[in-house]
């Protein structure tokens, strides 16, 4: 049988419902119309991507993974139909905090004037690959380890480590801080998009507690309301500057990488234009917060 779009959209709509009845009435079709469209759906592939031993429906380890492939493949479709795109296709680039750092604002600059025809729009979005792997954006900005499957990543830098805290912290009066000089704090934890975990620390020298947040800005309420210390890189204090926060560089951690990915097959065209000019930005070392770092670590 041939798999149609309206089979993605109803696998879809159960995996997030959790529910073929509310699924079926989110799409106005019955719900045994639903299940063998689902039937369908899995057969083709080979594969059962919804478990249905519970009243609650959960996906298995592939529907998991075809949650992602179909939402990526509903994306392009709608972006190839969008009547806009017949004028201007933007390449889409996401980022979960950061950007590029410093380098962000020459980068999106330059890319306006050597590429007018083609909107570079920077798009942050609040997930562990930045709306890459479910088609939201074309290219993302990422930093740690890429281990989702399917994408192709050029390493562009590694940023230095800091530490965040509130700026009546009384580590606050040392220059650099270490790992050891964290541990008797809690410690804020981005579980979404952050690049800290425990694994930073000695397994027998960790901090006593960790306060879990899905987003920065939740991250930044938590450290500025003097509940935790939070971990980061070098690109964080000129992207978000907070009069109730200071940052000091982490001595004795590891750097993390920064790498541009995308996903591997047919995609935007102007990908490798967006390599070549992120290289080019580095290497001339343009920046558009001169002082900007600077000044946040000595607030």
């Amino acid at each position: 049988m041939t798999i149609e779009l309206r089979h993605l959209r109803a696998f879809l709509a159960i995996a997030d419902a959790g529910n073929v009845t509310r699924a079926a009435a989110r799409l106005h079709v019955s719900q045994p119309a639903l299940s063998r469209t689902l039937r369908q759906l899995e057969d083709h592939l080979g594969a059962r991507l919804v478990d249905r031993s519970t009243h609650h429906l959960e996906l298995t380890a592939e529907g998991h993974t075809f949650r992602d492939k179909a939402t990526a493949a509903l994306a392009a479709v709608e972006t190839a139909l969008d009547p806009e795109g017949l004028r201007s296709w933007p390449l889409r680039l996401g980022h979960t905090w950061a950007a590029l750092g410093d380098h962000t604002i020459p980068l999106l600059r330059r890319w306006d004037e050597t590429h007018p025809g083609t909107p570079l729009e920077l798009l942050r979005i609040d997930d562990r690959t930045a709306g890459l792997t479910q088609g939201r954006v074309d290219a993302a900005l990422l930093r740690g380890a890429v281990t989702s499957p399917g994408l192709r990543t050029e390493p562009l830098l590694s940023e230095t480590r800091v530490v965040v805290m509130p700026a009546d912290s009384p580590l606050a009066a040392l220059p650099r801080v270490t790992l050891a000089d964290l541990v008797d704090r809690p410690i804020a934890v981005n579980t979404v998009s952050g690049t800290t975990t425990m694994d930073l620390w000695p397994p027998g020298a960790r901090p006593v507690a960790t306060i879990e947040v899905t987003n920065t800005d939740e991250w930044l309420i938590a450290i500025a309301a003097g509940r935790a210390l939070g971990v980061s890189t070098s690109a964080t204090p000129s992207n978000h500057t907070h009069p109730a926060l200071v940052y000091r560089p982490l001595a004795d951690a590891p750097t993390v990488p920064v790498v541009l990915a995308w996903r591997e097959g047919p995609g935007h065209p102007a990908v490798p234009d967006l390599v070549a000019l992120a290289h080019e930005i580095l290497a001339t070392g343009a920046t558009g917060t001169a002082g900007a770092t600077g000044a946040a670590g000595k607030a």
